[in-house]
């Protein structure tokens, strides 16, 4: 916009305030939120505009604050747009934290190719911690259900002091589960990595408190505000990468408590249940003996982005066994330390 003329720049100021925020076609069901916002000088931010800006002030927020953060990278659709908020944070220079990744040794493999290729292409340093590691030397015990995912708090609460990591990134959102609705942008933890969901900090104006005492470290949720939807929009919008399973492919499964189990090394049908090829796709990504996929035909995102806008259910009540053990899961397994 030119300001040269006098009197032309409180005009279209105006002009701007009238406008209505442009609904895009990509950006369908965005946070209500966000739903109307407008710059001072130049065109209005659309509410994806304002998330971005949101998870990037968070982030840039925590890396001035405190001395040793990271952020745990799955290869999950959640930690990638985090990770790709932190590359757009610190551009044109390098993410200035390592990826953290608790690996349970029962994640796809496509996964695991995902996570490997991301942290080459942008030079950023990987630290792994291994479930199988303690299983080996009798720290961890396999669960009689064949699941994983619970194991993991132990060995990310060890790399997080391995590593004196005083800030942990995570891609959790608020939509997810009740749990992680209750929690803060900023979540304290204890010396003993725990979580107080009783004992949490007001965030007034997004002012955040990271003050913590030696031994305790933060968690930080840059898309905490984010719904799975706006987490698509913005995928598509940025033409964001994601493992080749969170789109329509054919797969052997079979069927059990309402979802659809890949079969495979770690996921094997029981007695009466059948085995078939179906067209399906994963919303969410743990591991294999707990996540579950389903029926899509929606092969690329633009088709993704219609059938979540669609659905009813969140990723995780609709496809991740480990959170029906109880009413309760989510929130105990945080209370112990995990993400």
């Amino acid at each position: 916009m030119s300001t040269n003329v006098s009197g032309s720049l409180s005009e279209e100021r105006n002009d701007e305030t009238k406008r209505s925020v442009p609904q895009s076609t990509s950006e369908v069901g965005v946070s209500s939120r966000f739903a109307r916002s407008t710059t001072a000088v130049g065109s209005p931010l659309t509410a994806l505009d304002l998330l971005e800006a949101e998870g990037i002030h968070i982030i840039r927020e925590v890396v001035a604050e405190f001395e040793r953060p990271v952020l745990l990278f799955s290869g999950g659709k959640d930690s990638v747009v985090v990770l790709h908020l932190a590359a757009k944070a610190f551009a044109p220079g390098r993410v200035p934290f390592p990826v953290l990744h608790v690996d349970t040794g029962h994640n796809f493999p496509e996964v695991i190719a995902f996570r490997d290729e991301t942290v080459a292409r942008l030079g950023i340093d990987l630290e792994v911690a291994r479930v199988q590691d303690y299983i080996d030397d009798g720290r961890l015990a396999e669960r009689p259900d064949g699941t994983r995912n619970p194991l993991q708090t132990q060995p990310l609460l060890d790399a997080i002091a391995a590593g004196r990591h005083d800030a942990v990134f995570g891609g959790a959102r608020r939509d997810e589960d009740k749990a992680r609705a209750k929690e803060r942008i900023l979540s304290l933890r204890d010396e003993f990595g725990q979580w107080d969901p009783r004992n949490q900090r007001p965030e007034l104006w997004s002012l955040y408190n990271g003050r913590h005492l030696p031994g305790q470290h933060v968690r930080a949720f840059p898309i905490s505000n984010w719904t799975e939807l706006d987490v698509w929009n913005y995928i598509e919008r940025e033409g964001i990468a994601l493992p080749p399973l969170y789109y329509a492919h054919e797969r052997e499964v079979f069927r059990r408590d309402g979802m659809w189990w890949a079969v495979g090394e770690f996921s094997q049908p029981r007695t009466g249940e059948q085995t078939e090829q179906r067209t399906v796709r994963y919303r969410t990504v743990g591991d294999m003996s707990c996540t579950g996929a389903v029926e899509s035909d929606a092969a690329d995102t633009a088709s993704v982005v219609i059938e979540v806008a669609a659905s009813t259910l969140t990723e995780r009540g609709a496809t991740r066994a480990d959170d029906r053990i109880s009413e309760a899961a989510m929130e105990d397994r945080k209370k112990d330390g995990y993400f």
